[in-house]
């Protein structure tokens, strides 16, 4: 038996509807407590009084642009040096050990050398989400190079392509599965890097809402916060698959299947 495309995105949402629905009612018997682990409709009501009486879709807002301005920033060089390592033995002899070893730093750790080098205003925070984002990308597109059919590249100069004409027509589309697949971590660890980036010295975003929500004991709020930051990442998902089905509809992968 098969399953349409909309059956299977109704049954991947089963499970989440499924959760919510005991959460609620584990909270209405009384077995969680609202300081602890409030409903899900109280969280609703929460969001609600958010949206018409406070600041919540600014400082979604807000967010949305840090993540934007750093995943452009991130993704470009990522994809930059993926570029150069990829084609280039000298060039990855040259900068991926170092890459490498900053990849490996954790963003807790580095965190107080970047706030006495910025400060903590926004370029803080844009700052962390590029360091984030560079690292899948640029490991995703060295390795969809890499990948690439030698005998695909050898047709091609049999055909007397150029070497501009190779990279453009048959390596740059013959590694971006793997170029996309780094685009998808990378949104992820964005935020990742966002949320961390967001609890130190900020007057605003969604990060903020949460600590100052703490700060005041309001775990409706602060659970909020973390629904909000959940429903980004599976929209940013969504936007990664829906590129993946139009770019890549050439390949039996992809495309209609997806």
């Amino acid at each position: 038996m098969t399953i349409g495309r909309h059956g299977l995105l109704a049954l991947s949402w089963l499970a989440p509807v499924a959760l919510v629905i005991i959460w609620e009612l584990l909270a209405r018997a009384g077995w969680l407590s609202p300081q602890v682990l409030p409903a899900p409709s109280k969280v609703i009501q929460t969001a609600i009084r958010l949206v018409t009486t406070d600041n919540l879709l600014g400082d979604l807002g807000i967010s949305l642009l840090r993540a934007a301005a750093g995943f452009a920033i991130g993704g470009s060089v990522g994809f930059t040096l993926g570029i150069l390592v990829g084609f280039s033995r000298i060039a990855e002899a040259a900068i991926d050990r170092s890459i490498q070893m900053i990849r490996a730093i954790p963003f807790i750790a580095s965190l107080p050398l970047v706030i006495v080098w910025l400060g903590v205003g926004e370029a803080e925070k844009i700052f962390l989400v590029a360091l984030g984002v560079t690292f899948p990308i640029y490991i995703n597109t060295t390795l969809g190079i890499r990948q690439v059919d030698p005998k695909l590249v050898e047709l091609g100069r049999v055909q007397g392509l150029s070497s501009l004409q190779l990279i453009l027509r048959i390596v740059l589309p013959g590694a971006l599965p793997s170029i996309l697949t780094g685009i998808r971590y990378a949104l992820a660890t964005a935020w990742l890097a966002l949320v961390v980036a967001e609890t130190i010295g900020a007057q605003s975003g969604i990060g903020f809402l949460a600590m100052d929500a703490r700060e005041f004991l309001r775990t409706d709020v602060i659970v909020l916060t973390i629904v909000i930051y959940a429903l980004i990442g599976v929209a940013a998902d969504a936007i990664a698959r829906l590129l993946e089905r139009r770019l890549l509809a050439w390949h039996p992968n992809y495309g209609a299947a997806r």
